[in-house]
């Protein structure tokens, strides 16, 4: 997914650094994608408050969209550069393809992740036999060493692990006994939990990640802090627990993240994550060019320009500030 622009919303910064027993409270904005039938999305990464969650460094949160009246998704081939793409859906079905050859779908339950190293390409449609759109799209930055890693593509479908009033579905890393066999850079924590109305349930952790909660339903809160949908709520390292309720009469689904901090600065723009205000301008050169990011096949349309860059230079940006 395209993610338009970088700059974030204007949530306060807690002292959820310093005082690993409070929950920061990260608020999201609307962003729309595309033109003027286009899909608005809900962003809670990156803002000014907080750049990252381990690795994670962009996080978008969409529908539930009548698709018959706001047109659906149809983003463009687009290039991506030192991240990988999470995808995961909670309704709706969506076409991928990239340059890599890749044609797939992302369904419910199902977990698209590609890697887009040294340059890759994509394009993401939703499906006509889809009525309903809604999800999240998640980015995760590259490790230096790793940030020109070749293009991939995985596909998994996790089960769901049982849970005291509810359950989990483990896309990435390793939660309530169950992991994912899914490869990433850095170590990392995705899973999607369902939370019966009334029910409160803690989860064991690593105390060397932190960790974010993001609400799609339910009336949630998180060790006591209340969390409303589309707020994601910031845990700091420390905690061996979370304890998340969720106390109204409907049934709450959830995204929870983590991973250790991540100890690099990163530059991000468009859809590139690079070290350098250099790094975006060459990045931006080659996409124009068309030679780096290799082409995508089977899309109707034509590839999405980059937009103009900012006449500052770009600034290196880490977890929190």
């Amino acid at each position: 997914m395209s993610n338009g622009s970088f700059p974030g919303g204007d949530a306060p910064v807690s002292n959820a650094e310093t005082d690993p027993t409070t929950v920061q409270v990260l608020t999201a904005r609307k962003v729309p994608l595309g033109g003027p039938r286009a899909m608005t999305v809900r962003r809670t990464l990156p803002q000014r408050s907080r750049s990252l969650i381990g690795a994670w460094c962009f996080a978008d949160h969409y529908g539930p969209d009548d698709v018959t009246s706001s047109g659906g998704m149809d983003v463009a081939p687009h290039p991506h550069t030192g991240l990988q793409t999470v995808s995961w859906l909670f309704g709706g079905e969506i076409e991928h393809r990239d340059s890599l050859g890749s044609h797939a779908y992302v369904r419910p339950g199902e977990l698209n992740l590609m890697t887009g190293g040294h340059g890759i390409s994509h394009s993401e449609v939703s499906t006509p036999r889809t009525t309903t759109l809604h999800g999240v799209q998640l980015w995760v930055a590259l490790p230096d060493e790793h940030r020109d890693a070749p293009r991939d593509f995985q596909h998994y479908v996790p089960r769901p692990v049982p849970l005291n009033g509810g359950h989990a579905r483990v896309f990435l890393g390793t939660l309530a006994g169950d992991t994912s066999p899914v490869r990433t850079f850095t170590p990392l924590l995705g899973a999607e939990l369902s939370l019966d109305p009334g029910a409160a349930l803690t989860l064991d952790t690593d105390p060397d990640f932190e960790h974010g909660l993001l609400v799609d339903t339910g009336d949630v809160h998180l060790n006591g802090t209340p969390l409303e949908p589309a707020a994601l709520g910031y845990a700091a390292p420390g905690h061996r627990a979370l304890t998340i309720a969720n106390e109204g009469p409907e049934t709450a689904r959830l995204i929870l993240l983590g991973g250790p901090p991540f100890g690099e600065e990163i530059v991000m723009w468009w859809n590139f994550i690079a070290r350098s205000h250099d790094e975006i301008v060459q990045a931006r050169e080659d996409w124009m060019k068309g030679d780096r990011f290799g082409e995508v096949h089977g899309y109707d349309g034509a590839p999405l320009p980059a937009p103009e860059l900012p006449n500052a230079p770009l600034k290196p940006r880490g977890r929190a500030r």
